[in-house]
């Protein structure tokens, strides 16, 4: 990547409360902190009683809050309509969410783009390696921000990876990705991911190009679903 910041667009969440989304990623960082020693940590049983005791305190607080009014696109770079949009919310680049590595993605080329991460202990498949999964859904996303740059994103179609060898974890890893062609509502793609420049797997990925009006039917979908999910805190009470 020719910058090693990921690009910013209109779509960062920040840009909206830069201070609050700035403390917001901070807490994402120390879950994810919390995540990685806790699966390590042979902590006692008084500790590990009092830190589940604070958390379930303050994820009761949580609710009390009312959510997002306004989400930014669909927690993905693919469908944004923008190849330098950054989601918060996402399970693989988001800075804000602590599911996330987080994955840094860029364009090199008109047609080409790199993602960086690296793989925590949560990760772990076989011993010291990434989950094959996960090594998936890098590549799901790395492909869905390159095949972006087609003008025309759709939704993953077709997902096949070759694993070469055991992807490492703790060690900075390397996504190259490229789109190729598009054959009437099909977009290809293909990447290879690195550990240290070594191979460790690659990918070929097929997109289904999609109306912009069928994403904006699962937003309001999902709208719904959250609304009936987790109803809006009563403002009224106490006041």
């Amino acid at each position: 990547m020719s910058d090693d910041a990921p690009l910013r667009s209109a779509w960062d969440t920040s840009k909206e409360d830069p201070g609050k989304w700035t403390q917001k990623r901070r807490l994402a960082d120390a879950m994810r902190l919390v995540i990685e020693r806790l699966i390590e940590s042979d902590a006692p049983e008084a500790e590990l009683q009092r830190a589940a005791d604070a958390l379930e305190t303050y994820a009761d607080a949580l609710t009390e809050h009312p959510r997002l009014r306004y989400v930014h696109g669909f927690a993905e770079t693919a469908n944004a309509g923008d190849v330098a949009a950054f989601f918060d919310r996402s399970p693989l680049i988001g800075l804000a969410n602590p599911l996330a590595p987080p994955i840094t993605i860029g364009k090199t080329g008109e047609r080409t783009a790199e993602g960086r991460c690296v793989f925590g202990t949560a990760y772990e498949g076989p011993p010291g390696s990434v989950h094959g999964g996960f090594v998936a859904a890098a590549f799901d996303e790395v492909l869905g921000f390159v095949q972006s740059l087609s003008g025309r994103p759709g939704m993953t179609g077709t997902l096949v990876v070759r694993y070469r060898k055991p992807t490492p974890l703790h060690t900075p890893l390397r996504f190259e990705a490229e789109y190729l062609r598009h054959e009437g509502r099909k977009l290809f793609t293909e990447a290879r991911v690195y550990a240290d420049d070594e191979l460790t797997a690659e990918a070929e990925g097929i997109f289904v190009s999609i109306e912009r009006a069928r994403f904006a039917e699962l937003e309001n979908l999902r709208t719904a679903r959250d609304a009936e999910r987790r109803p809006e805190p009563d403002e009224s009470v106490g006041s």
